[in-house]
């Protein structure tokens, strides 16, 4: 185990929970951009959502060599990086380069997230075995956890589960590797506003699941090879989970900032009229 612990910012768990939440048939990924200090604490202070080129619902996989180029590449933007793999990020957003500048910080893809719906928090061997190939670029990199839409058989309540993980080599010397799964201490550390990359990546969100819906509807099109009733079915699917993604994440998101909105008005007033107050007691007495 190289990483001591991770301290995960608030809105950067936000993004994470909100992307994991998308979507309960498949499993979605994106990167942590972060920094590590030379006590090996692993801080994430933003993601980077990936779109998917393939959907699946067991697995999600990023190879080593996407990561390191995009390390290695992190001025140009991550579009290019990711466009001739598996994974394509598109749409407007704030390289993390560009938030490393405003924030004065060596910022860095520290680690990356994936989601487990329907099934339990801990890592499956694929996932064990992804992690460790990731290690093999730093040594430090982290791996997420948001296991959703399980309910709880006591309460029977919806429960979310996070787990942060590295992967360590059980073999002796000279024998082939087995890997498992060491559980890094987690901490989701408070925050009081959203920072500009979060905020851009909440923002984003819908578009790249609209994106993917899209691009699952025109290979459909293109596999029916022209027959109407297909058209027809593929296109109703289309509209549906466009729909879906109407109701369900643009609706619950606006609602969400309009009520952090809110809330900032609301403390925004009490500030002034503290200020108003302190004031008046600095008058001199007359």
């Amino acid at each position: 185990m190289a990483a001591t612990r991770v301290n995960l910012t608030a809105d950067a768990y936000m993004v994470c929970l909100t992307h994991a939440l998308s979507t309960e048939r498949e499993e979605v990924m994106g990167l942590c951009i972060g920094e590590i200090d030379t006590d090996k604490v692993v801080h994430i202070v933003s993601v980077i959502i990936l779109r998917r080129s393939d959907k699946r619902k067991d697995r999600v996989e990023i190879s080593p060599e996407q990561l390191s180029f995009a390390a290695s590449e992190g001025e140009i933007s991550f579009h290019k990086c990711l466009s001739n793999h598996f994974w394509v990020l598109e749409g407007n957003f704030m390289p993390y380069r560009v938030l490393a500048a405003l924030l004065k910080r060596p910022l860095r893809v520290v680690g990356w997230y994936h989601s487990h719906p329907h099934i339990t928090v801990w890592p499956s061997h694929v996932d064990v075995q992804t992690q460790s190939s990731y290690q093999l670029l730093d040594e430090c990199f982290v791996g997420l956890i948001f296991s959703c839409f399980n309910e709880d058989k006591a309460s029977r309540q919806g429960q979310i589960q996070v787990t942060c993980f590295q992967s360590i080599n059980q073999s002796p010397e000279g024998e082939a590797p087995m890997y498992e799964r060491v559980e890094i201490p987690l901490e989701v550390m408070q925050c009081d506003s959203i920072s500009p990359s979060c905020m851009d990546a909440l923002v984003q969100l819908p578009k790249i699941l609209s994106q993917e819906e899209q691009e699952a509807y025109e290979n459909a099109i293109r596999a029916g090879n022209g027959d109407l009733l297909n058209n027809i079915h593929n296109g109703a699917v289309y509209t549906k989970a466009i729909c879906h993604l109407l109701e369900v994440m643009s609706g619950s998101l606006l609602q969400a900032l309009e009520q952090r909105l809110n809330r900032n008005e609301d403390i925004i007033e009490r500030l002034v009229a503290e200020r108003e107050r302190l004031m008046k007691q600095l008058e001199p007495t007359s």
